[in-house]
């Protein structure tokens, strides 16, 4: 009787035991996890232990979703402990109440993917977030209502932004590491600092944050080290970050940060280990081993690093956004960044010259470093004109447009102009303004698979500009190659301007007569292995004829193996 009593105890143990297991392992559930600061010992703390991570920004906005791992992985192999990632407002809530987080918008899917992979995670939720992303990630909705003032305490724009934090956060909270998940860090906001001085909004998104995710969390600032960004970006409440990069001197930068934080880590939220570019200038690069040897001096120094970018990815579609400095400076479609990782999310020079510092403060995972996603030059496309743009009006407008004796803002009509327009000293009036849908007319294949048309279009360098035109054409791969599809770079040769559509999907802008991007990337996760693979461009300014206009003009795109982020620019 003693001894099946006994068996029936240790029985009860181990169930006991296999359930907590079970419980430890789930990613919604805590085994005592813990994330926190230790300001006596000037570090973060995780799980009781001293730790500082070392991470990369990579956004899964930017980056489709089936390569995911593949990017993940990369990191982890490198030698990072966390990834750095924003949360676009925009993005998931395009129309009012209207939210998506499915598909390549599954941010918890995302989070579950950094979790397997062993990495932690550092979100940045804004609700501003700049990152040369469309509005900074606010929706453009918000514009919408008159006098609202964004990034303030203005009620209206608070009222919007509680009703997405009221969304968004609740789908955090499970993934917090004190929850079982990766997240360690919560940024507030985006270099509020550079940008203005209301503390009283601070105060409410602080307050948000807490409510929705608990007092334990650890919110952070990220602002540049200066004294007016630091004095106007953070809080009592909130960790205070500073972000710079090789030109700056590391000794004076974290003495500004240790005027806001005495004791706690040194943090460099965004160490730029590459720039953006911008239509019409330079490809922006920075030097590899200047990049290596500023972040081997931080890294020496016991500081938290997270390089930005450690890949950049794309701007599919419309979200590239932009910068303001004395004139507007566009982004365009590639946010290469001169990463470790290339847009494309191969490993680079700079990834293993950083792994090698790395490796100096830190364990590197063993096993090979994943190898770079293949590619294929698919060759040229002879592409076909359609129609012009006023021709298909009642496609891609179907419900007419708007009269009005004045054109209308882009707050008026979701598109427009910014005021009135003049022409010879008369002021013009009585418009038809048209709120085009082209992205769905394309995607719901409602233009014709294949066009055929007599449209005489003007060559490039005649007198005036064409009408903005459809072209289309389309391409199949080879058959007798079994891992097919792979990875391309679509180039334009001879076009101006425009976006180009594949098998419904929006690339992004071409603009090669600006530069320096003349390629884009098309993932091969968006090609067809069996069906036709459609193109549809719509060229906004002209094309220039290739071949003897008398025996019929070529209007071509080529698809390449390689990228050209370089090329010649204005």
């Amino acid at each position: 009787m003693a001894a099946a009593a006994a068996a029936q105890v240790q029985g009860r143990v181990l169930h006991r035991l296999l359930l907590l297991l079970l419980l430890c392992l789930s990613p919604k559930a805590s085994c005592a996890q813990s994330f926190g600061i230790d300001r006596a010992r000037d570090c973060f703390v995780k799980d009781g232990e001293p730790f500082r991570y070392i991470a990369g920004s990579l956004h899964y906005s930017r980056v489709p979703r089936v390569y995911w791992k593949d990017r993940l992985l990369k990191m982890y192999t490198t030698g990072l402990n966390a990834v750095q990632t924003y949360v676009p407002w925009n993005y998931h809530e395009s129309k009012p109440g209207v939210f998506e987080f499915s598909g390549e918008k599954d941010l918890e899917e995302f989070i579950r993917t950094v979790n397997e992979t062993g990495l932690l995670l550092i979100l940045r939720p804004g609700p501003y977030i700049c990152a040369e992303w469309d509005m900074g990630g606010l929706p453009a909705w918000l514009i919408q209502k008159r006098g609202i003032v964004l990034r303030s305490s203005d009620k209206e724009y608070l009222k919007a932004v509680d009703s997405w934090m009221s969304v968004l956060l609740p789908k955090v909270k499970p993934w917090l590491y004190q929850n079982g998940g990766p997240i360690i860090t919560i940024q507030v906001e985006n270099e509020y600092g550079s940008f203005g001085c209301d503390m009283e909004y601070m105060r409410h998104l602080t307050e948000v944050f807490r409510s929705k995710l608990g007092r334990d969390v650890v919110l952070f600032t990220t602002d540049e080290p200066s004294l007016h960004s630091q004095s106007c970006g953070s809080l009592q409440d909130l960790y205070s970050t500073i972000d710079f990069g090789i030109e700056t001197n590391i000794t004076q930068a974290f003495e500004m940060q240790r005027k806001f934080e005495p004791n706690g880590p040194l943090v460099n939220s965004e160490f730029y280990t590459g720039w953006l570019d911008y239509w019409g200038y330079a490809h922006s690069t920075r030097d590899s081993s200047l990049v290596a040897s500023a972040l081997d001096q931080m890294l020496s120094l016991g500081a938290s690093v997270n390089m930005y970018m450690f890949e950049g990815g794309t701007n599919f579609g419309y979200w590239s956004g932009g910068d303001f400095n004395v004139s507007f400076l566009p982004v365009p479609t590639s946010y290469d960044y001169d990463a470790p990782l290339s847009e494309a999310g191969d490993p680079t020079e700079k990834l293993y010259i950083i792994r090698d510092v790395i490796r100096k403060y830190a364990d590197i995972p063993a096993g090979p470093m994943p190898p770079p996603t293949p590619k294929y030059a698919y060759g040229y496309v002879h592409m076909t004109p359609y129609k012009n743009l006023t021709e298909l009006l009642d496609i891609l407008a179907p419900y007419g447009p708007v009269k009005s004796k004045h054109p209308l803002s882009f707050e008026e009509m979701n598109q427009g102009l910014l005021s009135g327009l003049i022409l010879d000293g008369e002021v013009l009036t009585d418009w038809m303004i048209y709120s085009l849908d082209i992205d769905s007319v394309i995607a719901e294949g409602l233009l014709p698979s294949s066009f055929h048309s007599s449209v005489k279009m003007k060559r490039l360098d005649q007198a005036g500009i064409a009408a903005p035109t459809f072209y289309h054409g389309s391409f199949s791969i080879p058959p007798d190659i079994p891992s097919f599809p792979w990875d391309t770079f679509l180039k334009m040769y001879g076009w101006t301007k425009g976006q180009v559509w594949l098998n419904g999907f929006n690339l992004g802008r071409y603009w090669p007569r600006q530069g320096p991007q003349m390629t884009l990337y098309v993932p091969a996760s968006l090609i067809s292995a069996s069906l036709p693979n459609n193109v549809t461009v719509l060229e906004l300014e002209g094309v220039s004829c290739l071949g003897h206009e008398s025996a019929g003009c070529s209007y071509l795109v080529q698809f390449l193996d390689r990228p050209i982020l370089n090329g010649t620019f204005r």
